[in-house]
């Protein structure tokens, strides 16, 4: 189980501790969920925010609470308040869903453009435009990451909110049960957001697919909004399906 100490710390630094070594932050703009997985010998961000300073101000606060810099990107979809802060973090082994390393350089003016329609300022798009860190490593199917002492699932179940959809499952330790960072596959803070990306057919498909994952008692981590169970999950997938005119067998 997480100790005292190390919940004051993710606490005095704007985050909420899900369990041993796990914790997320609720980015202030969009409301975006941003998570952290330590092991032993390497950490993982899930997500990165909208800027080069939101990715810069993240590798600083999880550094200030584990005394040791994030090793691992995963991302979890290819919207500009989830991956363009990933500059920030040199040097690091960036995991993404097959194609979403072809689709960021394709349309780097696109996130660019869709980041300053959301209110962030044009310097500052620009720059992380500019600079948009793409995967090196592309999920296909499930790929486990080795941190040291902790095994990290990255499961490539889309697509649903976009063509690119990437859940990332924490396996419960010391009595903790298991979290599945869900990306924008679930949001609770409002109705899931259906861009002109997404695959709203494909889409309650893809939430069950994650709820194999993570089974029934595991912790969900939306995008947007508090953390949910499986119930919720089912309940959006049926309300997704039922708003698209989805057949369910």
């Amino acid at each position: 189980m997480h100790t005292a100490g190390e919940t004051t710390g993710w606490e005095e630094a704007g985050w909420e501790q899900l369990g041993d070594g796990v914790a997320r932050r609720r980015m202030p703009g969009w409301d975006e969920t941003v998570g952290v997985i330590a092991g032993a010998a390497g950490v993982m961000i899930v997500d990165t925010g909208a800027t080069v300073r939101d990715g810069a101000d993240l590798r600083r606060a999880i550094r200030g609470v584990l005394g040791r810099d994030v090793t691992h990107v995963a991302l979890t979809h290819p919207h500009f308040d989830h991956v363009l802060g990933t500059a920030a973090f040199a040097g690091v082994e960036v995991f993404g869903a097959a194609g979403l390393a072809d689709l960021l350089r394709r349309h780097r003016e696109e996130l660019r453009y869709d980041a300053m329609r959301h209110g962030v300022d044009r310097d500052a798009a620009t720059e992380a435009a500019d600079l948009v860190v793409r995967p090196h490593h592309h999920v296909h199917g499930q790929l486990t990451v080795d941190l040291g002492g902790r095994q990290v699932l990255l499961a490539n179940v889309g697509p649903g909110h976009t063509a690119h959809d990437l859940a990332v499952l924490v396996p419960g330790r010391g009595g903790d049960r298991e979290i599945v960072f869900c990306g924008d596959l679930v949001e609770e803070s409002g109705e899931p957001d259906v861009g002109l990306d997404a695959l709203p057919h494909q889409w309650p498909g893809a939430l069950d697919r994650l709820l194999a994952l993570g089974g029934e008692d595991a912790v969900y981590v939306p995008g947007h909004g508090a953390v949910v169970n499986a119930r919720f999950v089912r309940e959006q997938r049926d309300a997704l399906a039922e708003r698209f005119g989805v057949s369910r067998a």
